[in-house]
C-alpha cells in the first residue's frame, strides 16, 4: 500500500518512513531538501535494507502533486512538509503562511482532484498556548497563537476541518505533537537543524559536543518546582508510531468521524533542569549551561493528556526520556565523526 510522505526526509518524516516500512507499507517520500539532507535517503536504505522511493519536489507547486498522483497509487498521505522555527516565523511570517498554509490548501485541492481520501496532518501543541489546566486535553481551548508558526498550524487545522465537512470523501486526522526528541537507535537518522538549533535537545547535544557555547537556560523564576519551564518530551520513534496508528485508523475505516485530532506526547512534563540532569545520568556527560532571563513568549508549562490517543488509536509510548536522550547523544556523536 503506497503512502505519500511530504517532507519525508526531515526529522519526523524520516523516522515515520522507517516505521511505515516495518508495518508493511510502501512509503514514498517527496522533499525539496530545503531543510534536510539527501544523505537521509542513503541512510534510510541502510536501515531498511531496501531502495527508497523518493521524488524531489516542492509541495507549493501543483505539478509536484500531478506527477506523484499520476505515477503512484497513493492510498494515504502524511503531510509533514512545513517550515517550523518559531523565531524565524516572527521575522518572516509570509514564508510560513506560504510554506505551511498555502501548501496545505494546494494538497487538499489536489487530493480532491485525484479522489484521494486519507490524510494525517502534522500539527502542534502550540495550538493550546498556556493551558488553563494541565495536562492539556483535546478539550482544552485553542488559544490565540503567539507566533506565525503556531498560527499557521491553527489555520491549517481549521482549513482541513472545513474541507472535510464539505466533502464526504475526505477523511483526516491532525496530530498535535508535543516535543519530539531522540533519534533512531542506529544513529543513522536524527534531528539535523540547519544553523543554530531552535529546540532544546539539539542545542544541548551540540553544547556538550563543544560545537556551541553553554546551553542557554531561559529563566529560572517560573512557578515550577525548580523554576525552569516544563515541556512534554517524546521519543521521535514513538511519535512516528502514532502516525502509523492514525493512518491505519483512517484506511481501515475505524474512525467514527471524518475529521479528528489527537495529542501525541508522553503525558508527563519535564523541566529544563530535569532534562539536563537526565541527560547527564543517561550519558555520563556534563552539560555546560548558563542562566539567562526569560524569553518573551515562552510559556510556563505544557504537557499532554494522552488518554484519547491511547484509547481511540490504540497507541502508547514505549521509550523513556533517558532512552530518548541517549539516542540523541548517539546521533550527535555519529554526525561529529
Amino acid at each position: 500500500m503506497q503512502i505519500l510522505i511530504t517532507g519525508g526526509a526531515g526529522f519526523i518524516g524520516s523516522h515515520t518512513y522507517v516505521v511505515l516500512k516495518e508495518h508493511g507499507y510502501t512509503p514514498i517520500i517527496v522533499d525539496n531538501f530545503s531543510n534536510s539532507s539527501k544523505k537521509v535517503i542513503k541512510n534510510l536504505e541502510i536501515i531498511t535494507k531496501e531502495p527508497v522511493i523518493f521524488e524531489e519536489g516542492d509541495v507549493n507547486h501543483p505539478e509536484t502533486y500531478d506527477q506523484l498522483f499520476k505515477k503512484y497509487d497513493i492510498r494515504g498521505i502524511i503531510h509533514f512538509a512545513a517550515s517550523k522555527a518559531v523565531g524565524e516565523s516572527v521575522e518572516n511570517p509570509l514564508k510560513y503562511y506560504r510554506n505551511n498554509v498555502a501548501s496545505t490548501v494546494l494538497l487538499l485541492e489536489k487530493m480532491a482532484e485525484y479522489g484521494l481520501s486519507n490524510l494525517v496532518f502534522s500539527s502542534s501543541c502550540t495550538v493550546y498556548g498556556q493551558p488553563e489546566t494541565l495536562p492539556a486535553t483535546e478539550e482544552s481551548p485553542v488559544q490565540p497563537a503567539t507566533s506565525p508558526y503556531g498560527n499557521s498550524k491553527q489555520i491549517c487545522e481549521e482549513i482541513i476541518r472545513d474541507t472535510v465537512a464539505a466533502s464526504s470523501a475526505l477523511k483526516a486526522i491532525a496530530l498535535r505533537y508535543f516535543n519530539p526528541i531522540g533519534a533512531h537507535e542506529s544513529a543513522l537518522i536524527g534531528e539535523l537543524p540547519i544553523g543554530p538549533p531552535a529546540n532544546l535537545i539539539p542545542f544541548l547535544t551540540q553544547s556538550v559536543a563543544g560545537l556551541r557555547g553553554p546551553l542557554q537556560v531561559w529563566g529560572t523564576d517560573y512557578p515550577t518546582p525548580d523554576g525552569t519551564a516544563i515541556r512534554d518530551y517524546i521519543h521521535v520513534v514513538d511519535l512516528a508510531g502514532a502516525h502509523v496508528k492514525a493512518l491505519a485508523h483512517l484506511i481501515d475505516g475505524k474512525s467514527t468521524k471524518n475529521y479528528d485530532f489527537f495529542n501525541i506526547g508522553t503525558g508527563q512534563g519535564s523541566s529544563v533542569m530535569e532534562v539536563i540532569t537526565a541527560f547527564e545520568k543517561a550519558t555520563g556527560k556534563k552539560v555546560p549551561y548558563e542562566i539567562r532571563d526569560r524569553r518573551a513568549g515562552d510559556i510556563t508549562a505544557v504537557y499532554a493528556s494522552t488518554d484519547k490517543s491511547n484509547q481511540v488509536l490504540g497507541w502508547k509510548t514505549q521509550f523513556s526520556l533517558e532512552k530518548a536522550l541517549q539516542d540523541a547523544w548517539k546521533w550527535q556523536e555519529a554526525i561529529n565523526q
